[in-house]
């Protein structure tokens, strides 16, 4: 057992030590694989989304120093008719990026990694032939194995995100092993990579071309092992006593077209044993980089940042991403860094073009709070705005909200253009941007004898007040107070909160005056 060669089982013994979402319908397709020419599997994936737990569990399966049979028994997999034909039968390569980046200097990677397999190929095979030809070491180690490698490569893109001016020569050292040529027919049986982007493009192409991938943006045949799915979360929920209503709320959001309800992982399994329902995102470092990507505005980037906090989904074209973390030539690349960092979700509309969103609760917390540290003047403006606004509306003054609200529709980041009462919908997401930090927000929400324009829920042990909205486009707030009160809006949130404020909203388009009413009930 080694480090690089044949790392055990151990790790996913681990796995297995604590409760355990069964992901190992994963091997079956990776079996199908093996010996074919569709061997070489790249797969992409945000951070926290389970890829290392993946890595581990194929080690697990394939490596042929260990007995694993027990780890799979009571799996998915066990009853697959080629589940015993792979079973620790493979000698195993696996490469842990992030690791290897920090045992050796950067300028050395490539040859870090080949002095290191080599000496444990020697290790267990004191007979092999060394060539100066890594691949050919490799060839000879297969002939005097008996069997072709299995090579897992995990966080494969660390290298390309931590030391770009070195990426130039570790493709070239993945692309001489997985060339597709007869001389990586001869090494591996199948390689599985996974990481946070897909392959660095050369040009308008992949640099590793052979590789099928399978990215956040179209998942494929593994869209199910992307994360954890809806009933995947439920029987959770059961098991450790907590809301599923509150799971949901929290950390869906994630959509594709085979699965349209799918949950970090990370995130859940944080809230389950915890017991609390909140943000874990913001432990991954990769919170720390959003900043960085949204102060750079391209083309308007701030506002579309904006626009996705308050609710709205934007047109993304992905097409022109470089698949790192340096080049951006638009604001459609920065964005698509975003999907496939996980801070919003795509669904793909037509080829290369598609819509994203922020996907859940946790996810638009996080931008909210990166929202307060921005340097642009009209994003810190909004903000400023929309923090008077709600304590204005806290405070009942219906004239001062008013006026808050036509100040953020003249202002830079709102929609110029009131033509009907979505428009005006817009604008009052954008007035309350700031109350994603303490609250939920549901539009159209089933109610009473209709549906409630917007609501706003506190998050649980808040003392704040509950806000039913309902607007208005050239009528009056006092008939959409009326409104609230004559369907009974406010029946859903009964065994919610004890404090409600009902909020009508009014714009009359001749006189270009909002006008608003704003009263307190006691549930």
């Amino acid at each position: 057992m080694g480090t690089y060669l044949n790392p055990g089982n151990s790790g996913f013994e681990e796995i297995r030590g604590s409760y355990y979402v069964d992901k190992s319908g994963l091997i079956r397709l990776i079996n199908h694989t093996i010996g074919t020419k569709q061997k070489l599997t790249c797969i992409s994936r945000p951070r926290r989304f389970g890829k290392s737990f993946a890595a581990q569990m194929l080690c697990a399966y394939y490596d042929k120093t260990c007995n694993s049979s027990q780890l799979f028994a009571d799996l998915d997999i066990a009853r697959d008719a080629q589940y015993l034909k792979h079973l620790n039968h493979y000698d195993v390569i696996y490469l842990d990026m992030t690791n290897i980046l920090g045992e050796t200097d950067k300028g050395s990677l490539t040859s870090f990694i080949r002095r290191k397999i080599t000496e444990e190929l020697l290790a267990a095979y004191p007979d092999l032939k060394v060539d100066e030809s890594f691949s050919t070491t490799l060839i000879h180690a297969a002939e005097l194995a008996g069997n072709k490698f299995i090579t897992i490569i995990d966080e494969w893109d660390a290298p390309i995100r931590e030391i770009p001016e070195f990426q130039k020569q570790y493709l070239e050292f993945l692309r001489t092993l997985f060339k597709g040529s007869s001389t990586t027919s001869r090494i591996f049986a199948a390689v599985y990579m996974t990481g946070i982007l897909p392959i660095k493009k050369d040009g308008s192409q992949s640099a590793i071309s052979d590789f099928k991938e399978f990215t956040i943006l179209d998942p494929g045949k593994y869209t199910e092992f992307t994360g954890f799915t809806e009933e995947e979360v439920r029987r959770l929920c059961d098991m450790y006593h907590m809301s599923f209503h509150e799971a949901r709320t929290w950390y869906d959001g994630y959509s594709f077209d085979q699965i349209h309800s799918m949950y970090n992982p990370y995130s859940v399994m944080n809230a389950m044993q915890s017991g609390k329902f909140k943000s874990y995102w913001k432990k991954s470092a990769a919170a720390e980089a959003l900043l960085t990507y949204i102060d750079m505005d391209e083309d308007g980037l701030q506002n579309d940042i904006i626009k996705l906090v308050s609710g709205e989904s934007i047109i993304v074209d992905t097409e022109g991403f470089e698949n790192d973390f340096e080049t951006f030539k638009s604001k459609d690349d920065v964005l698509t860094l975003l999907i496939h960092l996980g801070y919003l979700t795509y669904r793909e509309e037509e080829p290369g073009t598609g819509s994203a969103q922020i996907p859940n609760n946790e996810i638009r917390a996080e931008f909210s709070k990166i929202l307060r540290r921005g340097k642009h003047t009209s994003l810190i403006r909004l903000i400023h705005e929309s923090d008077k606004l709600f304590s204005r509306t806290l405070a009942k003054d219906a004239d001062a909200v008013a006026r808050a609200i036509a100040a953020i529709h003249d202002s830079d980041c709102a929609p110029q253009f009131y033509n009907n009462e979505q428009a005006l919908r817009a604008v009052v997401k954008y007035a309350y941007i700031t109350c994603v930090d303490q609250y939920l927000k549901i539009e159209e929400l089933p109610s009473g004898h209709g549906y409630a324009d917007i609501v706003y829920i506190p998050k649980k042990q808040s003392f704040l007040p509950a806000m039913v909205i309902e607007l208005k486009w050239n009528k009056t707030a006092e008939g959409a107070i009326a409104q609230i009160k004559n369907r009974n809006y406010p029946a859903i949130l009964e065994h919610i909160c004890d404090d409600l404020l009902l909020v009508a909203v009014n714009y009359n388009a001749k006189t270009k005056f909002h006008t608003c009413i704003i009263e307190e009930l006691k549930l």
